[in-house]
């Protein structure tokens, strides 16, 4: 494990170099219209994008397999900007979804352009994937990420149905989980070692490395949404607010008798300030985000193991930093 006060996103793309340059100029081409509007919409996402997480994953996880001497190709450069659009697109529809007005502590889509040109962005970005993969004749690219898109649509679904009935189980929460976030990371993996001819076997390995990854990065998530407000700049218990079960409540859940599963359920549904301190009481007395924290560390723990089999480099090095700093996160 490196030293987590070393850990940033700045020091793990280290080893891509210039490829980044590269890179932004290749996702700016393709978030691009002629119309000078629209363009004006494309350049405010462009300009006001998340950390780069998955993108930067195709690019480690193909310098991985390919070696030291690996130069990242224009395969590399389209698999990266379509994980990232693929991304946004599902980011922007979802802010339409939730009637979010923010995003990254900015207006989001939604709320900066209104929920119709919202939609439509969302559309034209997903359309821009295919194009994209069609114009390039990279047709296996294309092919294995745009498994993915049906994916987040099945998770939210799921997800939907959970939330509305407070079925919510453990294996349900990994089937929404493994679905809705933790599928684009791996594809982002997998994509990466297909992007540099990787053999059948060494893509599915990666694809497992990003799997793991993504389990971990959504139950982190999950676990921060109980942590206080002044830590993550934002509102406690935001997903209980929308009567999500996940799984620092239903490690609360196994340590509880029948009868009070079914009256937390009821706080769960009634959604109210009191209710949701209510809960964000049982879950802490119950240690339920420390239960969940130890789930999240064995999803690390085979990420990390994945990785004892390629050499050492600076991309095996970056990739293990890449699962400290999903772990030691604040926000």
């Amino acid at each position: 494990m490196a030293d987590n006060k070393q850990v940033t996103l700045e020091r793990i793309k280290a080893p891509l170099g210039k490829t980044m340059e590269e890179y932004e100029l290749f996702l700016r081409q393709a978030l691009h219209s002629e119309s000078r509007y629209f363009d004006d919409i494309l350049k405010y996402i462009f300009d006001n994008r998340g950390k780069g997480v998955r993108p930067t994953l195709v690019m480690l996880t193909a310098g991985l397999m390919a070696g030291k001497e690996h130069k990242h190709s224009q395969r590399v450069l389209l698999s990266a900007a379509l994980i990232e659009l693929i991304h946004t697109a599902s980011l922007v529809h979802d802010d339409v979804i939730d009637r979010a007005d923010l995003r990254h502590g900015k207006a989001s889509i939604n709320g900066q352009f209104g929920k119709r040109n919202a939609i439509l962005t969302g559309d034209f970005i997903l359309s821009r994937i295919f194009e994209l993969g069609m114009e390039s004749l990279e047709f296996d690219i294309l092919t294995y990420v745009s498994h993915t898109i049906k994916w987040l649509c099945e998770g939210e679904v799921i997800q939907d149905e959970q939330t509305k009935t407070l079925g919510m189980t453990h294996e349900k929460y990994y089937d929404i989980i493994d679905k809705k976030t933790a599928s684009l990371l791996a594809i982002s993996c997998g994509v990466g070692a297909l992007a540099v001819k990787a053999p059948a076997r060494e893509v599915d390995a990666a694809y497992e490395f990003g799997r793991n990854l993504g389990m971990a990065f959504q139950i982190k998530d999950d676990i921060l949404d109980y942590a206080a407000a002044d830590q993550t700049g934002k509102p406690t218990c935001a997903d209980l607010r929308e009567h999500k079960i996940t799984l620092p409540l239903l490690e609360t859940f196994a340590t509880m008798t029948p009868e009070e599963v079914a009256a937390t359920k009821e706080l769960v549904a009634r959604g109210d300030d009191e209710a949701i301190a209510i809960i964000r009481t049982k879950v802490m007395e119950h240690n339920g985000m420390e239960r969940a924290e130890r789930v999240m560390e064995k999803f690390l723990a085979s990420a990390r193991a994945a990785l004892t089999a390629y050499p050492e480099s600076d991309y095996r090095e970056s990739l293990e930093m890449m699962c400290d700093f999903l772990a030691m996160r604040k926000k």
